[in-house]
This record gives C-alpha cells, structure tokens and sequence, in this order.
C-alpha cells in the first residue's frame, strides 16, 4: 500500500474518535500496553514532558516543543487530531514524519493489529513511540488525547506533567462537574514527578494538591510563579510582559499567537521551564525566548486564532466547547471596526447549548457541518440557534459557508470560522487545495 492507501485501511478498520465518538474509546490502558510490549517498550527509551488539559494543551505543546529546539535538542512532538494531513501529529524538529515510516510501520505491525484490535488513537500512539525511540530523540513532549488517566499516553514516565485547565468538555465520558474531570487529569501526575497546573480554580486546586500529596510530586501553580504583567497586541504578534515570583526584573517574551487566552499558555509555559531542570538547557532565557517567538514557525502549529486574510479579516479558531468558546467571544467582542460573520459547525455530543449562548446575537451566521459522521447536520444547529436569537442561513459544507459569508461581508468586517476542530480543518484543507 502507498501513504493514502495505508491510511485509508486504518480509517476502515480502527475505530476513531473524531469519526465515530466515544465509540472509540478505552477506557483502560490494556491495548497500548500489549502495542508497546510487541514494540520492545519504545516509550521507555526517551525523556518526556507530558501535556493534558481541556484547552491550550496543544498550544503549551507546541511553544515547549520550540523552546526544546531553540536550546539545540532533538525534539520529538505528539498532538491530536490532525487538521490537514495525519502525519502532523509526530513531528522532529518541526517536521512531520515521513510517509515512508507510517507506511513501513503498518506493513509490520497489521498482524498485531487483528490480534490487539487497538483503536485509530493508540495504534497513532504506538507509531509515535516507535519512531522517536528509533530516531532517538533527546524529549518527546506528549499530549494526552482525552482525560489523562486512561489516555493511552499515560504510560510515559515524564520528567513532568502539566495541566493547562479544566473546563467542562467530554462530560459524558470523564464527568459532568469540574472536579471529577479534574481527576480523570489529574491521572497524569506521576509518582515524585513535579506537576505544573496552568489555571487554579476553587474546584480543582483541591484535587490536584491531593493527588500530588498521594504521588509525593511538588506541585506548582503557574500563577504563583509568574505575575503577568501585560499581553497586547503589536501587528501580526503579541507582546507578553511578566515576571518572576521573588524577582523585581521585568521579562517580556513575543509571540506570533494572538488570541488572548494564549496569556494563561504562556504563563504556564514560562512556569514549567523555570522549573525543568534538564542538563543542557545552559542559555534558558534566550531559549524561552526564541522558542514563544517562533513557535509557528518551529512546529507548524495551525488553528489557534489564525489569520488566514487581512482585508476583509479572515480568522480561524479549534476552540469547540464552552470554555474555550467563552475566551474566543471575549476577543470576538473586542472587534469594533465592522460586522462579524460567523461560520459556524459543531458536532453532535457537544453541549450545544452551553456554546450557542455565549455567541452574540449582532453577528450573521452561516451555519455548516463538517465532513465527518459526528457532525451535527447544519439543519439543526441552525434551528437550535433560533432559540438563541442568532440568525443566518445553513450550508451543506463549510466551503461553502465561508463562500456565503466572504460574498456578504464587506472589506472591514470581519470573518469567523470555527465551532469545531473539523469545521477548521476543513476549511484549511479547501484552502490548501484553492492555492495548489
């Protein structure tokens, strides 16, 4: 099989949790476990730093991914889900992994495949260990694809875990309040590994001090490490102004990602590595430094509040449940200069609600489904939008919408795709294509 044909085959035969939901997920660490025996333990065989979190995990994964490459490491990086081609979700350096390598991987291991019947995320998870092991890299930073303790990535033995936040997201699988959800997270703190915690709130410092106490890993609130100074906007980059706790100096750090709940990622980026104590890392300052300000450019990262047009502005955004659409409608609402069209599409076991009442009413909407069976058909959202007086029209596809909603807006007003990580990808795969 070529690249596309393997990929196929493992689309058609793994389920996968973007596709079908939780259909797709174990709750148990049985197969990764067998994947990763057959494999000779690969994940055993490098340094790692293990990133959870409801929102801005993948963020804070990309920017410490940069800063490792800027210090001269070799610096292996696992996200999910991908939004244009699978192979983003492993990277060296920046640089997807080859077509080659998943395609070689498949052709050995499909035996092991029928035997273990893995799902599309822990077979993704075992081709990622194995290939940072056999490219040895000096740190993989790894991101947890759901929850933290029953996340397939949860067998590494990291140098530290971070959690960015908790907000209320998966409910149906890691619990409906804010603490529970903060245990299933909370997984991830390891046994006298130190726990950096991105966002403190009144329900979750409480679980997260309880399971580091039962762990004897110190635990550090990113808050009371840095004291955030300034973040505001300068062209086409943020300029972050912060300080150190005990420390009259003031820093400030620029960075290409604007929206402006990226000051929660930053501050906990700047917590964990004034804390990493990794041998090479002689010149932090200047590798903190550098690596926030090329974090685009280092590791390719698309989807967070990207601008993809200047006139009219065109902006993209992964943000898909109430917290992190919360924090994208605080910057939406700070746009003054023209009319905001949204092109909007979410899937179908989300808290649709809980979204839909956040999103202004002054805006125009064109409501639109992504290409996936979990998209929640474009007919609905419109009609469950009714209730919350927000008015527009539905498109089949996101294309389409964006279509709609570029021939209607004027050269000041401003674009908004999002709703879903799919709707996105969608949109800059049709993006992709239009210019090659």
């Amino acid at each position: 099989m070529n690249y596309q044909e393997t990929l196929a085959y493992l689309y058609d035969q793994l389920p996968m949790f973007s596709r079908v939901g939780a259909a797709a997920y174990k709750k148990d660490l049985h197969n990764i476990i067998q994947l990763v025996d057959n494999l000779g333990h690969p994940e055993q065989q490098f340094k790692s730093i293990h990133i959870a979190g409801t929102n801005g995990k993948g963020s804070t994964s990309h920017m410490l991914a940069s800063i490792f490459q800027e210090a001269g490491f070799k610096t292996g990086l696992y996200t999910s889900p991908h939004l244009i081609d699978f192979r983003e979700r492993i990277k060296i350096n920046g640089i997807d992994i080859p077509e080659t390598s998943v395609v070689e991987f498949v052709e050995k291991n499909t035996a092991l495949f029928e035997q273990i019947q893995p799902s599309f995320f822990e077979w993704t998870l075992a081709l990622c260990f194995d290939y940072f092991a056999k490219e040895k890299v000096d740190i993989a930073i790894i991101e947890t694809g759901l929850g933290g303790r029953l996340d397939s990535t949860n067998i590494i033995s990291p140098l530290m875990s971070v959690i960015t936040n908790i907000g209320l997201d998966h409910t149906d699988l890691l619990g409906n309040d804010l603490a529970t959800i903060a245990f299933e997270k909370a997984g991830i703190i390891k046994w006298q590994t130190p726990v950096v915690i991105g966002e403190t709130t009144l329900e979750t410092k409480p679980v997260f001090v309880k399971k580091a106490s039962d762990e004897q890993a110190p635990i550090y609130f990113a808050n009371e490490l840095i004291q955030v100074d300034s973040f505001v906007h300068q062209g086409a980059h943020s300029l972050f102004t912060y300080q150190l706790k005990d420390n009259p100096l003031t820093y400030q750090v620029q960075s290409p990602l604007q929206g402006v709940y990226q000051i929660r990622n930053i501050t906990t980026v700047l917590a964990a590595c004034q804390l990493l104590q990794f041998n090479l890392l002689k010149d932090k300052a200047a590798a903190i430094e550098l690596g926030i300000a090329k974090t685009i450019e280092n590791t390719g990262l698309l989807g967070r509040w990207q601008t993809v047009q200047e006139k009219p502005l065109v902006i993209c955004d992964t943000g898909h449940n109430e917290h992190g659409m919360r924090l994208i409608v605080e910057q939406l609402n700070a746009f003054k200069t023209g009319k905001l069209h949204v092109v909007i599409g979410m899937v179908s076991d989300k808290s649709h609600a809980a979204v839909l009442n956040l999103l202004p009413k002054s805006a125009s909407y064109y409501f639109t489904k992504a290409q996936l069976p979990r998209a929640l058909n474009e007919l609905d959202l419109k009609q469950m939008a009714l209730s919350y007086e927000l008015m527009g029209e539905a498109y089949p596809k996101v294309e389409t919408a964006y279509q709609a909603a570029a021939k209607a807006a004027a050269i000041e007003d401003l674009i908004f795709i999002g709703g879903s990580t799919f709707v996105v990808a969608d949109f800059l795969i049709w993006q992709k294509n239009q210019t090659n």
